[in-house]
């Protein structure tokens, strides 16, 4: 039995009320006469808290799907919704006293910030490939806007350019695949199409045809290769902030539309799509932490480290229909909240390490870091272990997470190729603790970052290294919400 459209929007009270306050952020940052933007930064601060409170409130004990099955409300969306709010809390600190201190603060940047985080929550809850879709276009339309913000600099605007191209690109190629996938089934929704699938077990040519182009959208957005040629260069491009965002909460939302279409959607056609990530996972595993190796730019190996975990990722995804999956699945969340946090720590330090005359992007940069500051080198440390995955780190358990899962199901050659790149990618990870231990600084420039960016950068690691020790909790909460 339906509801009636002013009882299902209970369900979608916390995107309302980010539309809202999104729109009142903007109101407010037009009448602002204050150049440091304090009222713009803290409304969308307090916007993203407000979000998580209600999610939190409207968080379902079971399954709903509401406005005809286009939105889903379960455990797995409350996760995720929380994850993306609470990263964007971090990204807004982080970005406040980056743009703040070279004079670049403009509150636009915190209004398309929360409509990108609007897109995400969105695809977060999409139960249909039209949701989706729209999630998808209002969080990178978003994301264009934020890279090429910077109008003064030629390398943010080629960046901007890039990613807009190719990110049109993708999304054309998405919505092709949705199209046919559409003419075939007659339906939008993602468990209708899965009940025509397998109710339809004659020639399949056609939806493989489509799903190849789905798989494709979704991989640029993971940024797996070979869809992966935009990230680099965007990465190190952009602002060091807007680099921030990029790498944290959006892989959150790419995580949410591949389960979504590929396991919710599109499930009965597992062994087509199973094939199809078990090739992008190891070429982006390979080339991800092999190409990383002769990066001078942290931000560019960083952007290389990205492509290998989006490979380690895809592996989380792969059971299909398989015994088993739930726990894969769980697996895959657990890695992808892992590595946002590790993300957002590892990006924050280069803010914290720069200055407004000197953006500490090269390698060369963090030689005898330790030396004038023991104690962020300490923490850098403890992301760079974490993130090549050493024990007892919270990078560590991800990866045992996964390959664990994988074994499980029977891809042991699969598990033996993630813990051979794992050992080949630990190389530069391990470099930047040598460069800050072990190397004479050229010059000894002090941290001129305000009291926020290092109590978070503080927290942020401690946070790692604390649920490396005791992860049992969070793999818990990602096993509950996906096996019950």
């Amino acid at each position: 039995m339906m509801m009636p459209i002013t009882a299902e929007m209970m369900f979608v009270v916390p995107e309302l009320a980010l539309l809202v306050l999104a729109c009142l952020v903007l109101l407010c940052d037009v009448f602002s006469t204050s150049e440091n933007k304090p009222l713009t930064y803290w409304l969308a601060q307090v916007s993203l808290v407000v979000v998580i409170v209600l999610v939190i409130c409207f968080n379902p004990e079971e399954r709903i799907s509401v406005f005809h099955n286009h939105f889903i409300l379960d455990p797995l969306s409350t996760v995720l919704k929380v994850t993306v709010c609470a990263a964007s809390l971090v990204v807004f600190l982080f970005s406040y006293h980056y743009f703040k201190a070279r004079g670049q603060l403009q509150g636009e940047y915190f209004v398309i910030g929360l409509f990108a985080v609007l897109g995400m929550l969105v695809m977060i809850s999409a139960y249909s490939m039209l949701s989706v879709y729209l999630g998808l276009e209002l969080m990178s339309l978003s994301l264009y806007a934020l890279v090429a913000m910077n109008r003064e600099s030629g390398t943010a605007s080629e960046a901007a350019m890039k990613y807009f191209v190719l990110g049109a690109l993708a999304s054309g190629l998405l919505l092709y695949g949705i199209s046919i996938l559409y003419g075939i089934s007659g339906t939008l929704v993602l468990p209708e199409l899965a009940g025509y699938i397998s109710s339809h077990t004659g020639s399949r040519i056609a939806l493989t045809f489509g799903l190849v182009f789905v798989v494709v959208g979704i991989a640029f957005k993971l940024g797996a290769v070979p869809f992966h040629t935009w990230l680099p260069d965007v990465y190190e491009g952009s602002p060091t902030a807007v680099t921030l965002f990029l790498a944290s909460a959006p892989k959150v939302a790419a995580f949410a539309m591949a389960v979504r279409l590929l396991v919710d959607g599109l499930q009965p056609l597992h062994v087509d799509w199973q094939g199809m990530l078990i090739i992008l996972s190891v070429l982006s595993m390979a080339a991800g932490n092999i190409i990383a190796i002769s990066q001078t730019n942290i931000k560019r190996m960083l952007a290389y480290s990205a492509i290998a975990h989006a490979g380690f990722l895809i592996l989380g995804i792969l059971p299909g229909l398989d015994a088993g999956a739930g726990a894969t699945y769980a697996a895959a969340l657990f890695y992808v909240i892992s590595y946002v946090i590790m993300s957002l720590g590892a990006f924050g330090f280069i803010i914290l390490s720069g200055s407004a005359d000197h953006e500490a992007d090269q390698l060369t940069d963090f030689k005898g870091f330790a030396e004038f500051n023991p104690w962020f080198a300490f923490i850098m440390l403890v992301f760079m272990f974490s993130l090549a995955g050493v024990p007892p780190f919270l990078g560590f358990w991800a990866k045992w997470f996964v390959i664990k899962e994988v074994i499980a199901i029977g891809h042991i050659w699969l598990a033996i190729l993630a813990v051979i790149f794992s050992v080949v990618g630990a190389y530069y990870y391990l470099r930047i603790v040598k460069l800050m231990y072990f190397d004479q600084p050229d010059t000894m420039p002090a941290i001129v970052a305000g009291r926020q960016v290092r109590l978070m950068i503080s927290f942020n690691g401690l946070a790692v290294l604390v649920l490396g020790f005791v992860p049992g909790e969070l793999i818990r909460i990602c096993t509950t919400v996906l096996m019950g």
